[in-house]
């Protein structure tokens, strides 16, 4: 059993309608086991088993379909299969545990502990979104890990006997706070949680004025981090050349460049509004050539507005776009355009149902455009809710001092597929990326390609979904000559294979 969340438009009357795969705890894979094992008895056995032993049934399975069941990477073999003792255990409320065989059994005593699932109607288990949606906020320290939530029919009764409730009970019994268990817990420099595709952490550091966080993941062309002596790292920064930039193959809506107050849905694609204007940025940027997105805006109540278009990655994100030289945008309200603040008329206005274009041409002869993306790996590397980020510190007074307008460049933007004209050029020098700032509860969605609904006709452009594998290319270029070229702390690159 795949962990997914499907989310239906129909049914929520909202959004766009997307399939997630989710990463699996332990303990939604031992009920897959269980489960699958359950299943396998009832069609084959003529005296269907319900209870099953660790090293005999759970153990080979969850072992031979890891890679099925979850996109979390295998640990070593010497700790899960201990680790599933605990969960089941722990999880009384969804497991049965059997710790020695009943008086006159024939069962040998090396077949136990034994588990099996205290409901056995297995037409009960199965991914509930609106669940995990209502106990995200009580467990998303730790206590889902990703997975997607089941149904009722594994907590009998809704009693509230989820993993967060069990554990703040485990702790008053224990008498121990929080704090006390976190730091009891062996946390090793390097140990950093792997991410499933297109995931994103829950809970991580925002970009903020001064401040911008790059989620890290190990480089695998660099010495392995785990393999390293512990010793000789304590008390100092963890060394970023041994990692790199996590980057992602699809342009979403990024989830830590953008005003903590705005709500971005699951598929990363929609985005709410909060009080005053505030912005998010796409994942990924454009420093040359022409590219082109949409908007579609979903819901516009009377008191909201939006300002839509393009922005660099020192754009305010507490402001709306177009407030500052960083950001150019397309205002909602009588079709304003702004750049600095400076609002100069460009167009009638939209609203909802309305699906808006973005044009940007760049050129090709400038020094951001013959630059590689940064590697971050000079860069401190810090440590957030067990995952790593690279921390850059920004200078936006000396960076706002430095632009210079570049010819050849400009903006188009697009209403229903029909062109509002030029609405910038000579553009300032940069990196551009897909940007959205909303007043209020306005809600928008957004589509990088390839196949747009008013595909722009007599203009050459390329969807912002290519941006997805050409960054990675322009990632992996500045990664290798990194390593070709630095040597750190006496320690060089591995000499290259193939």
């Amino acid at each position: 059993m795949t962990n997914y969340v499907f989310h239906c438009n129909v049914c929520h009357h909202s959004g766009n309608t997307y399939f997630l795969r989710k990463q699996a705890n332990l303990k939604e894979m031992c009920l897959t086991a269980l489960a699958n094992l359950t299943w396998r008895s009832k069609a084959q056995d003529e005296h269907p088993k319900t209870m099953f032993s660790k090293d005999k049934d759970i153990i080979p399975f969850i072992d031979k379909y890891w890679e099925c069941m979850t996109t979390r990477q295998r640990p070593g073999k010497l700790t899960w299969p201990n680790n599933i003792v605990k969960t089941m255990s722990k999880e009384r409320d969804v497991f049965l545990v059997k710790e020695h065989p009943d008086p006159g059994s024939k069962d040998p005593e090396e077949d136990y502990p034994k588990f099996g699932l205290v409901d056995q109607d297995l037409a009960n288990i199965g991914p509930s979104y609106d669940n995990q949606k209502q106990t995200t906020a009580v467990t998303s320290a730790g206590g889902l890990n990703g997975g997607s939530s089941f149904s009722g029919g594994l907590a009998p009764g809704g009693t509230g006997k989820g993993r967060g409730a069990k554990r703040k009970q485990q702790q008053q019994q224990d008498g121990t706070s929080a704090g006390t268990a976190k730091r009891t817990r062996s946390d090793p420099l390097f140990s950093a949680q792997r991410l499933p595709p297109h995931g994103y952490p829950l809970e991580h550091p925002f970009n903020k004025d001064g401040y911008r966080y790059i989620l890290a993941e190990p480089d695998p062309h660099a010495p392995d981090p785990e393999k390293l002596e512990l010793d000789c790292w304590a008390g100092k920064p963890i060394p970023g050349d041994l990692y790199r930039a996590c980057l992602y193959e699809r342009v979403l809506l990024a989830l830590h460049d953008r005003a903590p107050q705005l709500k971005i849905s699951d598929d990363r694609l929609t985005v709410t509004g909060e009080k005053g204007y505030s912005m998010v940025r796409a994942s990924h940027g454009v420093r040359k050539g022409s590219w082109y997105f949409e908007v579609t805006v979903d819901e516009m109540p009377p008191d909201t507005a939006a300002r839509l278009g393009w922005s660099q990655p020192l754009g305010n994100l507490q402001a709306p776009l177009g407030y500052d030289k960083f950001s150019y945008s397309w205002r909602s309200k009588k079709g304003t355009r702004f750049h600095q603040s400076i609002g100069k008329h460009y167009s009638d206005g939209y609203g909802q149902g309305d699906v808006l274009g973005f044009f940007i041409e760049l050129p090709d002869g400038t020094e951001t455009a013959r630059a590689l993306p940064d590697t971050y790996k000079d860069k401190a590397l810090i440590k957030f809710k067990s995952y790593l980020y690279f921390e850059e510190k920004d200078y936006v007074d000396k960076a706002e001092k430095s632009l210079k307008p570049t010819s050849t460049s400009r903006m188009v933007f697009f209403k229903n597929g029909v062109s509002q004209g030029v609405a910038f050029e000579n553009l300032f020098e940069g990196i551009y990326f897909p940007a959205i700032s909303l007043y209020k509860s306005c809600t928008v969605s957004v589509n990088f390609g390839p196949n747009f609904k008013y595909p722009p006709k007599d203009i050459k452009y390329q969807p912002m979904s290519d941006m997805g594998w050409g960054a990675v290319i322009e990632h992996t270029l500045a990664d290798m000559l990194y390593h070709v070229e630095t040597e750190v702390d006496g320690r060089r690159s591995p000499p290259w294979e193939g």
